[in-house]
């Protein structure tokens, strides 16, 4: 359950498509077009809410090529393409239009992704924590909108539910990777703790290591054209460290048992740990 057409591939892109080459069912809804993004591609510039308002019919074309590189062909929007809008950063004018997610009643928002739930019956779910990861909007109000679907999805709800994380030692080593780097995405942070997100290590459930299909992410993350630009940090991590970096993915776990782990923390390696498959 993502926000917009890129976070997928950004925060699961690597868990995705480990599972989805392993033979699982893997659903994708993502809740908004992304219509409120910025364009990094100059010649689609004219494309932002605030010219021609073609933004978001383009993004769902590279959201369709991103998961195909990831293997996902069961790709679905909250309630239908288009019924829920981008709603901006916090605190901007987005944030009021008529069909902004933000703004969407809970229990109706809810109520769409009951009826995938009831489709697809999903053992595993995986969406954002309480503060949406970094505090957009549409973040919270994905995470709301799934908590609350679990809620009213009675025997359709799943077994566990993941959010993604990422623990405080990777983050302190991605600062001390990019700390002479021109592209630095801790840029005038000196402390991890100093950061909006990060969660402790002894918090974390589960590391997905999904080394093999970092370049399956990888080209997911350049199909996002208009929002992730060939000289991202991103592309910068994944040259320097490769799928070390970018196959590895972190969550936390409020709902559901956790299976057995490894390491000091006990971290799952298999969001599937513990669940009862069905026959």
């Amino acid at each position: 359950m993502h926000a917009h057409p890129d976070d997928e591939t950004i925060g699961t892109g690597a868990t995705m498509a480990r599972y989805a080459a392993e033979g699982a069912n893997v659903t994708l809804v993502t809740c908004t077009l992304g219509e409120e993004g910025e364009i990094h591609v100059p010649e689609l510039a004219g494309l932002i809410a605030a010219e021609a308002d073609q933004l978001g019919g383009f993004r769902v074309s590279e959201l369709t090529v991103a998961c195909r590189a990831l293997g996902v062909s069961d790709v679905r929007f909250l309630g239908g393409a288009g019924r829920y809008r981008d709603s901006g950063m916090m605190d901007t004018p987005a944030n009021n239009h008529p069909r902004a997610f933000w703004g969407a009643d809970l229990d109706e928002a809810a109520g769409h992704l009951v009826k995938v739930f009831e489709e697809v019956r999903p053992q595993v779910v995986v969406t954002y924590d309480e503060i949406g990861f970094y505090g957009h909007p549409d973040h919270i109000q994905a995470h709301r909108v799934t908590m609350r679907a679990c809620e009213l999805a009675g025997d359709a709800a799943p077994q566990k539910v993941y959010w993604t994380a990422v623990p405080r030692s990777v983050m302190e080593a991605g600062m001390a990777e990019f700390s002479g780097s021109t592209d630095n995405p801790f840029s005038g942070v000196e402390n991890v703790d100093d950061l909006p997100f990060g969660t402790p290590d002894e918090l974390i459930a589960a590391r997905i290591d999904a080394t093999p299909y970092a370049e399956e992410k990888m080209a997911a993350l350049r199909a996002h054209a208009t929002q992730v630009p060939p000289t991202s940090w991103m592309f910068t991590l994944a040259a320097g460290s490769g799928s070390d970096m970018m196959g590895v993915e972190f969550y936390t776990l409020p709902v559901g048992e956790k299976g057995p782990g490894v390491g000091p923390y006990g971290w799952e390696n298999d969001l599937f740990a513990g669940v009862t498959l069905s026959e």
